[in-house]
């Protein structure tokens, strides 16, 4: 007996694929019932994230608002300072003069009046006296030897710098002391 030649015309056997078969019953319809409430379910979900990002939107929006009306007179009040500052250097001639006559304390009156102003616009002077130099506050103008004064400490303030609420809007100029000065050598 002779054995059959194999036919190679025949294809042989399929065997299962198991990821195949997964994807075959992924793209099968399922009842309709079913479909059905997955859609539904899609929607909801999409309707939910939609409303928690038009929220979101509705709050940025809202705080974006309230900062621009903090900070909008900013451009106003820098445009003040050198206002300030040479009617400052006005009344302290005043001052020099007599802190009796009736122009120094006009001129007090009106400086309290726009520091009244200023404090309740949420301006404040820049504390820079006698404080360590911080250069995010305070602008060196120069420097100069003090025996009595550390390294790095402001010794005087040329020009006031200010913030409104917690935003720098002019940093003071300062005159920063070097320390004691090094003896000379002979």
């Amino acid at each position: 007996m002779t054995e059959p030649s194999p036919d190679t015309t025949q294809q042989a056997p399929e065997i299962p694929n198991p990821e195949a078969a997964a994807s075959v019953e992924e793209a099968a319809p399922l009842d309709p019932i079913t479909a059905l409430t997955q859609e539904a379910e899609r929607w909801k979900d999409m309707a939910y994230r939609s409303q928690a990002e038009l929220d979101n939107f509705r709050k940025r929006s809202a705080r974006e608002a309230q900062e621009t009306r903090a900070y909008a007179n900013g451009d106003l009040l820098r445009a003040l300072f050198p206002i300030l500052d040479n009617f400052d250097m006005g009344l302290e001639a005043a001052r020099a003069e007599s802190e009796k006559s009736m122009i120094f304390m006009g001129m007090s009156m009106v400086s309290r009046q726009l520091q009244d102003f200023l404090r309740e616009s949420g301006v404040q002077e820049v504390e820079a006296q006698g404080k360590v130099f911080d250069p995010n506050l305070h602008e060196a103008v120069a420097q100069e030897a003090s025996p009595s004064v550390p390294e790095g400490t402001v010794i005087r303030v040329t020009r006031r710098g200010y913030k409104l609420k917690d935003r720098l809007l002019r940093a003071a100029s300062v005159i920063v002391s070097s320390g004691p000065t090094p003896p000379a050598e002979a």
